[in-house]
């Protein structure tokens, strides 16, 4: 603009001057001539500086963009705090470090719209339910008696069943399409037909858990013997009731287990739940052979290390993960050590734990009751009073399994000192768990036979 400015003065001054003298032909040629550059170099640079503000305003709004892009950014972060937090700041983070080092260019943020994030099957969170479950066993499940189970949770505050999927024997409880399974043939068709069963139950609104049976593998130990617990003269080690068991030791023990439980969250189940995830305790286990592995790691230690292995191998699938325990390792260090639960470590790695607290289990003295399966309203409450204290050893804001536990709805005759349980001592279990702060249960009983008198009407 300046030396537009300054060439309109020369030209100014050199007319004048020249008029002033009269002037000449020649000299009207020399001021047409100085004209026609005069008016030749203002459009030029009229035109020049009109690209050059148009640059400038181009410029200014990439720069607007810019500042939106980062707003959203934040936002989305903000807004989908449980939705791949890590990667979204790491986007953010390189979006202002490529600004910092070209602040002219706009950048555009490669992640995916809050429309798709909300639809994509593989970021979405299964609903939490809060469970009042039954057990339900296989050959139930797979005949016409399944109508009154589902008779019961039609009428009852009942809403949850646990589905025999790998049983105490190791078998399979429908035609599963798995490949060692298949291999050994531990496969059955004990539920003839378990998507029709699982479609059926989900319209009822019946929250579905998948029961797996763990280490205690009759069925798998006899067709594999190298995956089995041994003696130290190499024969198979049998419990108490002539029944083997595989070892947890064993990586390829824990390769058979996520790969029938990734089945079984494929068909349809909300939660997997293992059972007998520990060791056996039947006479003869301490003398053993459990290889170079048991030098270094105890029986808790190889529990904890399974218990992520399937947490991390299974959450991916959208289901839930649980285990079962013993509700005495809640405050006996002792029988933590034998069976190998570690009752806060694996609750780390669980979406809910479920100690079986039935009173029957408990010994006389235990808490202070003299007979604790007397007292199933007392032993269930200061049990679970037990399990809230002892699991504030996790530190508030980090991640810590719900506890629900298993109560009892059987009479234990084989004690000395039993009574017989039926829809009151249900509820008097019942409202331990409730007094003790806690919102969720199920219900043992292996013939499936309920107190329902003792289940809330629905």
């Amino acid at each position: 603009m300046k030396r537009k400015h300054d060439m309109f003065i020369n030209y100014e001054h050199s007319y004048r001057r020249r008029r002033r003298r009269g002037g000449s032909k020649f000299g009207k040629v020399i001021i047409i001539v100085i004209l026609a550059i005069a008016i030749g170099c203002g459009v030029y640079y009229l035109i020049r500086s009109r690209i050059d503000f148009d640059g400038l305003d181009r410029l200014s709004v990439s720069e607007d963009d810019s500042q939106e892009d980062k707003q959203w950014q934040n936002s989305l972060i903000e807004e989908n705090s449980g939705l791949e937090q890590d990667q979204l700041t790491d986007e953010k983070n390189a979006i202002e470090k490529s600004e910092g080092q070209a602040e002219k260019i706009t950048v555009t943020p490669s992640i995916t719209p809050i429309e798709e994030v909300e639809t994509a099957p593989d970021l979405l969170e299964p609903t939490p339910v809060i469970a009042k479950g039954i057990y339900v066993t296989a050959s139930k499940a797979g005949s016409e008696d399944m109508e009154r189970l589902i008779e019961i949770a039609d009428t009852t505050e009942i809403n949850a069943m646990v589905i025999d999927v790998k049983g105490d024997t190791g078998k399979i409880s429908y035609s599963m399409d798995s490949p060692l399974a298949q291999e050994i043939g531990a496969v059955t068709n004990t539920i003839p037909d378990m998507e029709t069963l699982i479609r059926t139950l989900k319209e009822k609104d019946i929250y579905l858990i998948a029961r797996i049976v763990a280490f205690k593998d009759p069925y798998l130990a006899e067709q594999k013997h190298e995956l089995a617990i041994k003696n130290k003269d190499g024969s198979l080690y049998r419990d108490n009731n002539g029944e083997c068991w595989v070892d947890p030791y064993k990586h390829e023990v824990w390769e058979y287990l996520i790969e029938v439980a990734s089945k079984a969250a494929e068909i349809g189940f909300d939660e997997i739940q293992f059972d007998y995830i520990r060791f056996s305790t039947g006479k003869g286990i301490s003398d053993v052979d459990f290889g170079e592995a048991a030098l270094t790691k105890t029986k808790e230690d190889i529990i904890i290390e399974f218990t992520k292995y399937a947490y991390e191998n299974l959450k991916p699938l959208g289901v839930f993960v649980s285990a079962d325990v013993y509700g005495t390792i809640i405050s006996s260090s002792i029988d933590a050590g034998l069976v190998g639960q570690n009752y806060v470590e694996m609750s780390k790695y669980l979406d809910y734990i479920c100690p079986m607290i039935y009173p029957s289990h408990f010994g006389e003295g235990n808490y202070g009751i003299q007979y604790p399966d007397t007292e199933p309203f007392l032993i269930v409450r200061k049990v679970l009073n037990a399990s809230k204290e002892k699991l504030q050893q996790i530190p508030e804001g980090e991640h810590r399994a719900i506890v629900r536990p298993w109560l009892q709805d059987f009479t234990a005759s084989w004690i000395k000192h039993y009574i017989r349980y039926g829809g009151e001592e249900v509820r008097a279990q019942i409202d331990g768990v409730y007094e003790a702060g806690y919102e969720e249960w199920l219900l043992w009983n292996a013939s499936t036979n309920y107190s329902v008198d003792g289940l809330l009407k629905d």
